[in-house]
C-alpha cells in the first residue's frame, strides 16, 4: 500500500532537473547547427532568384532586343514600361510567374543596372545586413560574381 501510494505522487524535483539539465545540453549542441544552416539557405536561395530573374531578362530581350533599362528596371517583366523604350513584342503574361518582383530572402528589393558595370546587366542583393559589402551572410550576392 505504501510503494502503491508513493508511485502515484509523480517525478521529484531532482528527476525533473535532471530532464531539464539533459535538455539543454542537446539545445546547445543541435541549435548552432541550425541556425547557421538559415543562413546558408537564404544565400543559396538568393543566388537561385537571381538565375530565375536572369532567364526572365533572357526571355525578355528575345522578345523585345534589348533588356529593360535600369529607370524601367525589374518591374519590366511583370508589366509593359511605359517609360524608356517601350518594348513592340511584350508578352501579355509578363516574364515572371505570379505577376511579381520577388525581394531577396531578406526582404530586400534586388538591385538592377542596364547596362551593368559587369556585362549588360547587373543584379545583386546586399545580403543580411542591406549594406554595399560585407563577410558570411552580410556579404552581397552579385550575378556576376554567383559560384
Amino acid at each position: 500500500m505504501n510503494r502503491t501510494a508513493r508511485d502515484g505522487r509523480g517525478f521529484t524535483l531532482i528527476e525533473i532537473m535532471v530532464v531539464i539539465a539533459i535538455l539543454a545540453l542537446l539545445a546547445a549542441l543541435v541549435a548552432p547547427k541550425i541556425i547557421g544552416r538559415s543562413d546558408d539557405a537564404k544565400v543559396a536561395d538568393a543566388k537561385v532568384q537571381i538565375r530565375n530573374l536572369e532567364t526572365a531578362l533572357k526571355l525578355y530581350k528575345l522578345d523585345n532586343g534589348a533588356y529593360p533599362s535600369t529607370e524601367q528596371g525589374l518591374a519590366a517583366l511583370v508589366a509593359r514600361p511605359t517609360v524608356g523604350v517601350i518594348p513592340r513584342n511584350y508578352r501579355p503574361e509578363g516574364y515572371l510567374e505570379g505577376k511579381r518582383v520577388p525581394k531577396d530572402p531578406w526582404g530586400n528589393d534586388f538591385i538592377y543596372l542596364s547596362p551593368g558595370e559587369h556585362g549588360d546587366y547587373d543584379f545583386s542583393s546586399l545580403g543580411a545586413d542591406g549594406v554595399k559589402g560585407g563577410e558570411g551572410k552580410n556579404a552581397d550576392i552579385e550575378s556576376w560574381n554567383l559560384q
